[in-house]
């Protein structure tokens, strides 16, 4: 079991008050805080481990199912990182089902919610990644509000970036230099880019998705970014692939 710190805020004292209308007043708040990892396991309880059994039964029916393998373990991180990277180039993988042939995706950390482990990889394994009911989506920017999104993505580090991609910020979080397929990016012309909707809407600090128009955001179930990531596991499956990203300077922090 993985350690986990759980904290229990336990309403300690409650007044009632008499008057022509009774109500509760907070008269205190005491915390404690429980720490739950692998000295749990060491000594299970059996009562509970019996009526947790036929719930767990249903639960492992759905989340166990093997998707595909993952060639090591990756994580999200800014600048870049091999999880964050990958779910980017997903998107762009994904794009071609959608008649889209976007420039380049953005996969914002925030909705990177676990690890991914190496080898075998479950339904329940995308499922704590990506938890949320976002659906991919494709907006079109012009140049110039594109510099605008990378010098955001500049100013917290570093976003997941496809891998068109390539960034250089300074130490204060400032965009130094960015191409798009190798070439500078044109303040001029249009760039189609493939996201999650819920970026589109301007939010996570992204504000200048809020500039994009022409949206293509499929509001179906079967659109939710998670179902994606698992296709693309599958895909690789048929292949006989393991699925693999690497860090490849997409942003870099200039030292």
């Amino acid at each position: 079991m993985k350690n986990k710190t759980l904290l229990l805020p336990v309403l300690a004292t409650m007044m009632l008050v008499a008057g022509c209308r009774s109500h509760y007043e907070v008269a205190g708040i005491q915390r404690t805080r429980i720490l739950i990892d692998s000295r749990y396991d060491a000594q299970p309880d059996v009562q509970a481990a019996e009526f947790m059994k036929p719930y767990k039964h249903v639960v492992d029916s759905v989340m166990g199912p093997v998707v595909g393998r993952s060639a090591k373990y990756m994580t999200a991180q800014r600048p870049e990182g091999t999880l964050s990277n990958l779910l980017s180039d997903i998107l762009v993988w994904a794009a071609k089902d959608y008649n889209e042939q976007p420039d380049f995706a953005i996969y914002n950390m925030g909705g990177v919610r676990a690890t991914l482990p190496k080898g075998e990889v479950t339904y329940g394994d995308i499922l704590d990644i990506a938890p949320f009911e976002n659906k991919i989506a494709f907006a079109t920017l012009s140049g110039s509000d594109v510099l605008d999104l990378f010098r955001q993505i500049a100013s917290v580090g570093g976003e997941g970036v496809s891998s068109s991609v390539r960034m250089v910020i300074t130490k204060d979080y400032q965009m130094e230099s960015l191409t798009i397929n190798g070439e500078p990016v044109d303040p001029q012309r249009d760039y189609r880019v493939a996201s999650i909707d819920y970026l589109l809407g301007g939010t996570d600090k992204l504000e200048a998705f809020k500039k994009a128009r022409d949206f293509h955001a499929p509001k179906e179930t079967s659109n939710n970014t998670r179902f994606i990531i698992m296709n693309y596991f599958r895909e690789m499956a048929k292949q006989g692939r393991d699925v693999d990203a690497e860090i490849e300077g997409r942003i870099t922090v200039k030292k």
